[in-house]
């Protein structure tokens, strides 16, 4: 049986937010640095995958590495 979600648990069950910065992970992006694998959230689209600034295309979660919001605070 199909487990029915409500619009509550779907608002917190959301993993990105527009304009919040993701890193895509090193095995996707290889070449790239850090600073060149970041990229800022254009929106979220319904199905939970995200379109980003300066990269065509729609993403999920999993193409990026896990968010860690102690890493900008350490810097």
């Amino acid at each position: 049986m199909r487990k029915r979600y409500n619009d509550d648990e779907e608002i917190k069950n959301i993993w990105a937010r527009p304009e919040m910065p993701v890193t895509f992970r090193a095995e996707i992006m290889r070449t790239a640095s850090r600073e060149g694998r970041t990229f800022r959230i254009k929106s979220v689209l319904p199905n939970g995958r995200v379109t980003l600034h300066d990269i065509d295309g729609e993403y999920r979660e999993t193409a990026f590495e896990a968010i860690n919001f102690l890493r900008e605070k350490t810097k």
